[in-house]
């Protein structure tokens, strides 16, 4: 049997409709119910009539295919980790988002307080979704994000300088950058008011992108050191490393609220400790940043999740430009239900791009 995901999920496809039938009925169950599922319960709910037995030998041929298998302490099946991707990525059907739910997470963005900072904004959305959907919300936003009122370039060394940027809110954010050999302190002035006067009321997303298709206008407007510390600030500005984002999680507890034993709670002590350091969330979700659409991440599929046994869902958010800015979504066990969750998040996702721009 290989063992590459990718090789056995291909293989998987070739099941035949009763086995898929099977398949699909009982991880249904599974993720409803939380509970091992029998093969007297399928033949039960199946929509053609096969006896216990039938369905028996079915459900030992998906264990031994890896898509199902058993626990030690019940006669029942529970899909693996490779199951629940397989009916993720082949046997989901989605649906748009309930009207219920839709015109929840349209009421609240309705009611946003758009003076309030990005930061703000965003975890009140992450709420609203962690409380929509019963896992925790995440959410990464560029640290500083909000319109900008003054930039100010300040000189700390005669290679090091700083960077003050004063948002419309209020916010103040200082960054270092390197600076030329050379650099003035006057020039430094003269940059100062030269980028405050074309981007003033501008978000620092939106001057990074600018910046980088008028760089060599900008060349032509300012000496050749003051253009190279505007390179810096672009580099700066762009968000390439992880100290340039910020991440919101919300609502911890409610994975408590669906732990089943003793050590489901180990699992999620295991899972807030890693939490706490952010560093491999923060990976996974640099890998949305590069895609399209939600993102679906299970399990020992990664490392962040090879102990604790749970699940990501995550969507990214445009800004006017319809470049991503942002990532929004949810943790949750991999007992998820994955056909109501999805759409929520995109939706979430795209209603705060909305908003935003």
């Amino acid at each position: 049997m290989t063992t590459n995901l990718e090789d056995r999920l291909t293989g998987l496809a070739a099941l035949d409709q009763r086995s898929r039938d099977i398949f699909r009925q009982l991880v249904d169950s599974y993720l409803e119910t939380g509970e091992p599922v029998g093969s007297r319960t399928l033949s039960r709910s199946l929509p053609v009539a096969l006896s216990p037995a039938s369905v028996r030998n079915v459900m030992a041929d998906l264990e031994e295919a890896g898509l199902l298998t058993s626990p030690h302490t019940s006669a029942g099946r529970v899909p693996t980790e490779t199951g629940l991707r397989f009916f993720v990525d082949s046997l989901l059907d989605l649906g748009p988002i309930p009207d219920a739910e839709r015109e929840k997470i349209d009421a609240r963005m309705a009611g946003v307080n758009r003076q309030q900072g990005m930061a703000e904004f965003l975890a009140d959305a992450t709420n609203l979704l962690s409380g929509i959907s019963r896992c925790a919300g995440v959410v990464v936003t560029p640290k500083f994000n909000t319109r900008l009122k003054h930039i100010e370039f300040l000189s700390l060394s005669p290679t090091k300088g700083l960077v003050v940027l004063v948002g419309e809110d209020g916010n103040v954010e200082n960054r270092a950058i390197d600076l030329p050999a050379g650099i003035l302190p006057a020039s430094l002035t003269r940059l100062s008011n030269y980028l405050s006067a074309r981007y003033q009321g501008r978000t620092m997303t939106e001057i990074a992108h600018s910046m980088g298709q008028e760089v060599n206008r900008i060349k032509g407007e300012l000496d050749e050191l003051s253009a190279r510390v505007v390179e810096a600030g672009v580099a700066v500005w762009s968000g390439t490393d992880d100290d340039s984002k910020t991440l919101i999680v919300r609502g911890q507890a409610r994975l408590i609220e669906d732990a089943r034993a003793l050590e489901d709670l180990e699992r999620l002590r295991m899972l807030f400790d890693d939490l706490e350091s952010k560093k491999e969330l923060m990976r996974l979700i640099r890998l949305s940043e590069s895609g399209e659409g939600v993102r679906i991440f299970i399990g020992s599929e990664s490392k962040l999740f090879s102990l604790s046994g749970s699940s990501l869902i995550v969507a990214p958010y445009r800004n006017t430009e319809n470049h991503i800015v942002g990532v929004l979504g949810v943790i949750g066990p991999t007992r998820l239900n994955y056909g109501r969750i999805i759409p929520m998040v995109d939706y979430t996702a795209q209603a705060i791009g909305r908003l935003i721009s």
